[in-house]
């Protein structure tokens, strides 16, 4: 059963960056989150991509149950009410989009599971708002407009959570502005777990680089 959705938002948000990736092996998967979880990041987004991605987060999700219950699973790039059903059943405890669809944040409010969907525009974000959603993912994060678009919504919206993927790279030059203008955590995907590493089984240099970028983050909140 999902833990508490305030519990997780909660943890998204304490955590500050969420490496996402993904991976048609199951054994690799694993080899990734716990090393993530290691680094300090025991909330990951696992992306929906390729045939059987869905299967795949299932048994991902049944071994982390068992194995370490600590560890937060989120399901990522859901674009339809099918299938975040999909994920939902088999056990994702966040939901990620690259877009705003209120089919998926009714299916998730009825769940009671956190939805954080993909918004560029003030628009947007007041609708994700309207639609019970307490962490909006800016994306893409650069193209939108940067720590500079963060800044002018938070203007009139100071309310808003915002979790910016994509244009954000694990080095103080890239976390301090964003940091700075206001948001409460950012997705990396990438830029913290190369495809080298996943290819090359560089599960040390996960760990490493989701610690050495859980670090800063704790750092420029002035908790380091």
């Amino acid at each position: 059963m999902a833990r508490d959705r305030l519990r997780v938002l909660g943890a998204l948000i304490d955590q500050g960056v969420i490496p996402i990736f993904n991976h048609p092996d199951p054994d690799v998967c694993v080899r990734v989150i716990e090393a993530c979880a290691r680094g300090g990041a025991p909330c990951i987004e696992f992306t929906n991509r390729g045939p059987f991605a869905p299967e795949v987060f299932g048994e991902v999700a049944r071994r982390f149950a068992r194995s370490d219950p600590e560890v937060i699973l989120g399901a990522g790039s859901i674009v339809d009410a099918p299938t975040v059903g999909l994920f939902l059943a088999h056990g994702a405890e966040f939901v990620v989009s690259p877009v705003l669809n209120p089919e998926v944040a009714r299916v998730c409010n009825r769940r009671m599971v956190a939805y954080s969907p993909g918004c560029a525009t003030p628009t947007e974000i007041g609708q994700a708002h309207e639609l019970g959603c307490e962490i909006v993912k800016l994306f893409p994060g650069g193209a939108a407009g940067g720590p500079d678009f963060v800044r002018a919504v938070l203007g009139p919206m100071p309310w808003t959570k915002l979790m910016p993927t994509g244009g954000v790279a694990p080095t103080e030059a890239s976390l301090r502005p964003w940091f700075e203008a206001g948001i409460v955590a950012c997705g990396m995907g990438s830029n913290l777990i190369p495809a080298e590493s996943l290819a090359a089984g560089d599960y040390e240099g996960v760990e490493r680089r989701v610690r050495e970028a859980v670090q800063l983050v704790r750092s420029l909140r002035g908790r380091g």
